[in-house]
């Protein structure tokens, strides 16, 4: 327990020594370092998944977001300790705000920046199904261009063939009904195209040999058009159309698991609109709300430590310093005035100096 006690003590960045003399504010500090390193941790859960999308189907992704993720995490743990070590607790409330106010604009920007993974973690599910949508539509809209790509290119053909199908539809109706008629002609029903004499006549010798150049010529209409359905269906098959089909459910699976970062991001942005582009009020909140949630954890290390009255502790850190202050202060003063005192001594020692250069110089004169 102690070592968890002065684990947490190290994230609040306290001076141990000077803590364990006041019992009474020891929880205080365990509660800030908890909030300091809980936030680093979340910290580097954000930062690795959202590392984990930009990596995806690499070898190396988990490596990368795992070094990311402590990096990042580490660096969070890092400002916010120094941040809440340095805030002094002595100065007035508005100059501590005015002291940790350049950390808590980053602390919204990082919160922004650690919601933002989470989010899409949280709402996977909702990200899955409108990305599979939007694949789904994009592929379709792609078969589409590229078909009337194709009808404008190859129109003539396609035109003709239209034509030569409705051609052969007709004519294949009009052989059934004449067949009637003949079948009608040779049995001797009457009707108001046959003669309703029962035998194989005049009439029914002509209707036949009519029916049979009718026939022939529907055989070769249709050899036509199987001819050219052949020959654009090669044509789809040059222009990549034939390669070309509606994803099934796996194949979108496995486009989804791929998407990147960027792309669930721009979906998550897309879920708050309903399908008539109405505004889902609903998503839009829940979505807004966890940001500002993690926007407010991220600032919390700083808000604890405004939030917390002057104790026992800031006192004699604040002592302290005043101390090694003052000391710092008395050694200049006495390294001064050691230097004016040598400063007379040096003086008369150039003096002295100078004399004897002269004696010496008269003697040999």
């Amino acid at each position: 327990m102690n070592k968890i006690t002065h684990f947490f003590w190290f994230c609040a960045g306290v001076q141990r020594e000077t803590l364990e003399k006041f019992p009474e504010e020891q929880h205080k500090y365990v509660g800030i370092g908890a909030t300091i390193f809980f936030t680093a941790l979340f910290a580097t859960l954000s930062g690795g998944y959202a590392m984990y999308f930009v990596f995806s189907g690499s070898a190396f992704a988990i490596f990368f977001a795992a070094l990311f993720g402590m990096l990042w995490g580490l660096a969070i743990f890092n400002m916010d300790r120094y941040i809440v070590s340095t805030l002094n607790k002595n100065k007035a409330g508005w100059m501590q705000f005015l002291q940790a106010l350049p950390r808590i604009v980053l602390a919204i920007l990082i919160g922004l920046v650690i919601s933002r993974p989470l989010e899409l973690k949280i709402f996977d599910k909702e990200i899955r199904q409108h990305l599979q949508g939007q694949y789904l539509q994009q592929q379709k809209a792609r078969i589409d261009t590229l078909e009337n790509t194709f009808n404008k290119k190859y129109n003539l053909s396609i035109g003709q063939l239209t034509q030569q199908k409705r051609e052969r539809d007709s004519l294949d109706t009009y052989i059934q009904n004449s067949r009637k008629q003949l079948n009608y002609e040779i049995f001797g029903n009457k009707t108001t195209e046959t003669s309703g004499i029962q035998g194989y006549g005049p009439y029914a010798k002509r209707k036949e040999d009519e029916l049979t150049k009718q026939q022939q010529y529907l055989d070769s209409l249709r050899a036509r058009i199987d001819s050219q359905e052949s020959a654009i269906q090669q044509h789809k098959k040059n222009e990549g159309l034939l390669d070309q089909k509606i994803l099934a459910n796996a194949s979108l699976d496995s486009l989804v698991d791929l998407a990147g970062f960027a792309d669930r991001n721009s979906a998550l942005g897309r879920l708050k609109y309903k399908s008539n582009n109405t505004i889902d009020t609903a998503t839009e909140n829940a979505v807004n709300f966890i940001g500002l949630l993690f926007i407010f954890f991220e600032c919390l290390p700083v808000f604890v430590k405004l939030m917390a009255g002057r104790d026992s502790y800031d006192i004699e850190i604040q002592n302290i310093r005043k101390i090694k202050q003052h000391e710092s202060e008395m050694m200049v003063t006495a390294e001064t005035q050691a230097i004016d005192r040598l400063e007379g001594a040096q003086i008369d020692i150039a003096i002295n100096q100078r004399m004897e250069k002269l004696t010496a110089k008269k003697e040999e004169d």
